[in-house]
């Protein structure tokens, strides 16, 4: 009795992984059809977001691919928590350069293919950070929020989601 409750819980998770990655990539396939279909070009900060995106989803297949095993627990949280915080930084960072007034937006700066291209990696990441005019530009909202603000929202819930999905407490007697 206690196997068959052990592996519908080691099902439920893999299940609610599944459900993460498949938000996550929906996520990322909406971004490429307003980028195909409604002409919305990413910003820089944009496109490191899709790529935090991309590595929660990745995160959440590796939880869900994991044993049934305490370790496991730790390892599929930490595979889900730390691309969930580093898409919702990036997101707060958009957010903020967002918010300033016209006179303090930092001015437009290279393309990323560009940037990559010329500059050493830790260069293109301070500058793509430090954030540029076409970063405060905002052209798709919805319900209020740009995307980068629903990006944020769905990195902390998908944050929890995975959390919960995979954190395990030991069992009260």
């Amino acid at each position: 009795m206690a196997q068959g409750f052990l592996e519908g819980l080691a099902q439920r998770r893999r299940l609610a992984n599944v459900a993460g990655a498949l938000l996550c990539f929906g996520m990322i396939g909406y971004a490429l059809y307003t980028q195909r279909f409604d002409a919305l070009e990413p910003c820089p900060l944009c496109i490191f977001q899709r790529m935090a995106i991309f590595a929660l989803g990745v995160g959440f297949l590796i939880a869900a691919a994991l044993p049934s095993r305490r370790w496991a627990g730790v390892v599929g949280t930490l595979a889900v928590l730390l691309p969930a915080v580093t898409a919702g930084a990036i997101a707060t960072r958009h957010l903020y350069i967002q918010s300033l007034p016209p006179g303090q937006v930092p001015a437009c700066g290279a393309t990323l293919d560009y940037m990559w291209d010329v500059f050493p990696v830790m260069e293109v990441l301070r500058k793509v950070l430090t954030g540029s005019g076409e970063c405060a530009k905002i052209d798709w909202t919805f319900l209020g929020l740009s995307m980068p603000g629903w990006v944020l929202v769905w990195a902390v819930l998908l944050a929890i989601w995975g959390v919960l999905a995979n954190w395990r407490r030991r069992a009260r007697a």
